[in-house]
C-alpha cells in the first residue's frame, strides 16, 4: 500500500491510474497466496509505474524529502563555497610544495635553504604587528572604556575621519569658563596598549596640576576606532586629531602642546617632524620612548639573528632618532630610569639627536616605563618647561595657569 499511496500522490489526475492500481494489486495478492515475486519482477512491475511521467519516482521522493528552509539552502551555499576556497588552496599548496622539492632536487640544499630563510623572514615581517599592538590588553580593552566622568571631569566625546577615511574615537576636556581659551591643550597620544581610558589619572593631572586642556585620542583599532593599527595609520590619526585641534575656536590654537608616551612618542615625533604642522605646535613632551622599532628588538630579542637582520626585514621601523633630527619644536624628554622594557639610554640618544634650539631632559631615579607620571616632581617639571618655552615666545607677562607648581625648580635629583 505504500507504493499505491506514492504512485496517487504523484500521478493523481492521470488517465488510467485505476487500471495500474488493479494490476499491482493483484500482483501482491498471487505473491500473498504461495506465488513468488522475484526481485526483477517486483523492479519490473513498479519502474513503469514511476516513469509514467517521465521522471524517475525515486528522484522525485528525495526531492521532496529536501527541506526548503531558506537557512538551510543558506548554509548549503556558504559550505559549498568554503569547500571549493578549501580546496584552492590545498592545490596551491601541493603546487608550492612540488616546487619547493624541484628547486631541491635541481639546485640542492643550499637553495633550500636560501628558500626556508627567506620564507621565515615574510612570516616575521607580518608578525611584527603581533608584537608590537597590543590592543586587546587587558583584556576587554576594546569594549569598556572609562570615560573622564570617573575622576570628576567635564568631557566631549568626539570621532574624527582620517584622511584614509578611518573613525578614530577621541575625549576632549577643556578647563572651566574663559580659561580653556588661554590654556594650553596636550594633544595626548598613549602607548601600545589598552585604551584612553586606562589614562585617567594620568589625565586628571595634566588638568589640574598643569591647568591644561587635554585632548586623548585613541589610535585605528584601539577602544572604540575601527580600523587596524599600523604604522602609517598611527601616523594619520595623529595627523587627523591635530588638524581637529587646529579647527576649533574655543582653545588657544597656538598653544597646542604634544604628548607622546613609549609609543606614542615615536607618533609625536613624526607628526611634529613634519613642516605641515610643526609651526603649529608649541612643545612636545616626550616620556620613555624609543629610537626606532629595530633598536628595541635587538635589544629585547638580543641575539645574533635580529642583529643581523637588516632594517627593510622590520614592517613597522618608527625611526624616531632619523625624524627627531628634523624637529624645531622645544622638547622635554621625561625619562623613567626604573623602566624595565625600554633601555633609558635611548632617550639620552634622542636627546642627543634632537635639534630643537630649547630641550630639557628629566631624569626620576623611580620611573617605570607606565608610571613614571606617579613621581614626585613630575607634574612641576612639565609646568616648568611649559614656562620656559612661553618665556622663549616673549609672553612673560601672560598668566598661564593657576597651578602653584608653574614657578617650581626641579629637584636635583630628578634631573
Amino acid at each position: 500500500m505504500v507504493i499505491l499511496t506514492n504512485v496517487h500522490t504523484n500521478f493523481k489526475g492521470m488517465v488510467g491510474i485505476g487500471a495500474v492500481a488493479k494490476t499491482k494489486q493483484s500482483s501482491y495478492g498471487q505473491t500473498n497466496s504461495g506465488g513468488v515475486n522475484t526481485a526483477e519482477e517486483q523492479e519490473s512491475l513498479i519502474k513503469p509505474i514511476c516513469n509514467h511521467g517521465g521522471e524517475d519516482c525515486e528522484q522525485k521522493q528525495s526531492d521532496d524529502e529536501i527541506p526548503h528552509n531558506p537557512d538551510f539552502l543558506f548554509i548549503r551555499y556558504v559550505s559549498r563555497i568554503v569547500l571549493d576556497i578549501l580546496k584552492k588552496f590545498w592545490a596551491l599548496s601541493t603546487a608550492a610544495v612540488l616546487a619547493i622539492l624541484l628547486l631541491y632536487w635541481l639546485y640542492g640544499g643550499f637553495f633550500a635553504f636560501f628558500m626556508l630563510c627567506f620564507a621565515a623572514s615574510g612570516v616575521v615581517y607580518q608578525a611584527s604587528d603581533w608584537l608590537l599592538y597590543h590592543p586587546d590588553q587587558p583584556p576587554h580593552s576594546r569594549i569598556y572604556i572609562a570615560s573622564p566622568q570617573i575622576v570628576g571631569l567635564p568631557f566631549e566625546n568626539h570621532f574624527i575621519r582620517t584622511k584614509d577615511g578611518v573613525l578614530i574615537n577621541a575625549v576632549l576636556v577643556k578647563q572651566n569658563g574663559e580659561y580653556q581659551s588661554r590654556a594650553p591643550t596636550v594633544l595626548f597620544l598613549h602607548g601600545n596598549a589598552g585604551n584612553i581610558g586606562h589614562r585617567m589619572m594620568n589625565l586628571k593631572g595634566l588638568y589640574h596640576l598643569c591647568g591644561c586642556n587635554v585632548f586623548m585620542v585613541e589610535y585605528r583599532g584601539y577602544g572604540h576606532s575601527e580600523g587596524t593599527p599600523s604604522e602609517e595609520g598611527l601616523y594619520l590619526d595623529a595627523q587627523a586629531s591635530l588638524d581637529f585641534l587646529l579647527s576649533l575656536s574655543e582653545i588657544d590654537r597656538k598653544k597646542i602642546v604634544v604628548f607622546g608616551r613609549s609609543l606614542g612618542g615615536a607618533v609625536a615625533v613624526d607628526v611634529a617632524s613634519r613642516p605641515e604642522y610643526g609651526p603649529h605646535i608649541m612643545a612636545v613632551l616626550l616620556e620613555n620612548t624609543f629610537c626606532s622599532i629595530p633598536d628595541v628588538a635587538r635589544v629585547v630579542f638580543n641575539t645574533r639573528i635580529i642583529k643581523m637582520l637588516p632594517v627593510f626585514c622590520y614592517k613597522n621601523k618608527f625611526n624616531s632618532k632619523k625624524k627627531i633630527s628634523r624637529l624645531r619644536v622645544p622638547t622635554l624628554f621625561i625619562s623613567g630610569l626604573a623602566d624595565s622594557l625600554l633601555p633609558p639610554y635611548m632617550m639620552q640618544e634622542l636627546y642627543q639627536t634632537s635639534s630643537s634650539a630649547l630641550k630639557r631632559i628629566a631624569r626620576f631615579e623611580s620611573g617605570t616605563h607606565n608610571e613614571t607620571w606617579q613621581c614626585s616632581g613630575y607634574y612641576q617639571t612639565i609646568n616648568l618647561f611649559l614656562d620656559d618655552v612661553l618665556c622663549s615666545e616673549s609672553r612673560q607677562g601672560e598668566v598661564r595657569n593657576p597651578s602653584p607648581f608653574s614657578t617650581v625648580q626641579i629637584p636635583p635629583d630628578i634631573v
